[in-house]
């Protein structure tokens, strides 16, 4: 599918601590198709549009099937893979990837509230940002009025739960060899209190979280070719035997580690996450 092209943008200073990147997608091809998105722990902000229409026809998961999709939207955590079927014709997607914290920092919103959901911008900006956004005459345009959004979110100072953001800094640090009761210990907090405080500003548990990076982890692994055996690639990210490391790649990716190690290639890896063209 060499008719779509990605581009990723670093976010400007001021809001790195909260984005991650801004991703733009060029679709030139006139064939609809089938783009398969695993889950990357990331929520954020989609612009999508073919003359100011959602190219996008329906977004099937293994638990949901959702229609009508807009042109602008907040999307939460997902767990689970995904196809977002597009119709025939040409696209642009304008694209800001979030931290995983923040829906809660940027936004003030109990993350969990929109976990396998996407919901309009206009319910949390101006109601004229959505308008803007699609009246503007090219990428760099749009990018600039998303980036005035969230810098005026910043302003507003919303709190920030930085117990839970050190931890996800040690989640991604060590992501091979991380336990849920290796953080309790060195965050000095209880289970029952970090996994509330966790949902809440991420949208999922921790432990769940750290299966999907993970996950995000073993692709990447797998697609450096570093590793002969995916025995090997389950022993360096501590997976407690081969049945575990099956289970879950099969829960994200929909496919099992084999076939997921011979599409390596066809996915596309980035800050943004992981989309394989169909």
């Amino acid at each position: 599918m060499r008719s779509i092209q990605f581009t990723l943008l670093p976010a400007p200073d001021i809001l790195k601590r909260d984005v991650e990147c801004f991703r733009i997608a060029h679709y030139s091809g006139e064939e609809g198709f089938a783009l398969t998105v695993s889950p990357n722990g990331m929520p954020g902000i989609v612009l999508q549009q073919n003359n100011g229409q959602s190219p996008v026809e329906t977004i099937i998961t293994p638990s949901r099937s959702t229609g009508s999709i807009p042109t602008v939207y907040i999307y939460g955590q997902t767990t689970e893979p995904g196809v977002m079927n597009h119709k025939k014709g040409p696209y642009t997607t304008v694209q800001v990837i979030f931290k995983p914290h923040a829906l809660q920092t940027l936004l003030g919103i109990n993350a969990s509230a929109l976990t396998h959901r996407l919901v309009e911008l206009h319910e949390f900006s101006a109601h004229s940002l959505p308008e803007q956004l699609l009246e503007a005459t090219n990428e760099q345009e749009q990018i600039a009025l998303l980036t005035s959004f969230l810098v005026a979110q910043i302003k507003q100072e919303k709190p920030r739960d930085t117990l839970v953001e050190e931890s996800l800094r040690l989640i991604h640090q060590h992501i091979g060899a991380i336990q849920v009761k290796s953080l309790l210990d060195h965050l000095n907090i209880s289970e029952r209190q970090f996994e509330r405080r966790f949902s809440q500003t991420v949208g999922v548990p921790p432990q769940l979280y750290i299966r999907v990076k993970r996950f995000n982890e073993a692709v990447r692994l797998m697609k450096t070719g570093q590793f002969e055996a995916l025995t090997a690639v389950a022993h360096a990210l501590g997976f407690h035997d081969q049945s575990h490391f099956i289970r879950d790649i099969k829960a994200f990716a929909g496919m099992t580690p084999t076939n997921l190690s011979h599409n390596a290639d066809d996915f596309h890896h980035g800050q943004a996450g992981y989309f394989y063209l169909a």
